[in-house]
């Protein structure tokens, strides 16, 4: 029955500070909460893979970039390198409005792959595993 509604994560990069959560499966977080959604495939890992991440934008949101930097209604949400630690090109991700369905999801460390990059993009209401939780 746990399995049913539940599931744990591991986030093994430093792109958040906790490494642990409860992933409560089929909860659509909000602005500031984290969400779990599987990774649609590309770069460094697997389709499916579960990343774990902030909501920053959501549905009706305006995202906009000066430069590198990215901002979400104004706010500013990170700024986007041009390389990758490898050396790769990190193609910008999308600006404009949040269509419905849409969120747009980040995280403070400057090496995470989050929406900032084309990579990421905006993850869709489909990708949404649930709301994650931090546990440690």
């Amino acid at each position: 029955l746990f399995q049913a509604h539940y599931a744990f994560g591991l986030n093994v990069s430093p792109s958040l500070p906790q490494r642990f959560f409860l992933i409560h499966k089929g909860e659509l977080p909000l602005r500031g909460q984290y969400v779990a959604f599987r990774w649609a495939g590309g770069g460094p890992y697997p389709a499916g893979v579960t990343f774990i991440k902030e909501i920053a934008g959501m549905s009706g949101d305006v995202v906009t970039q000066v430069d590198r930097d990215y901002f979400v209604n104004g706010q500013p949400v990170g700024r986007a390198k041009p390389l990758s630690r490898q050396g790769l090109t990190l193609e910008l991700g999308p600006t404009g409005t949040l269509p419905d369905g849409a969120y747009y999801v980040r995280s403070p460390h400057p090496d995470s792959l989050d929406s900032r990059y084309g990579l990421t993009g905006w993850v869709s209401q489909a990708q949404i595993i649930g709301r994650a939780h931090a546990l440690f």
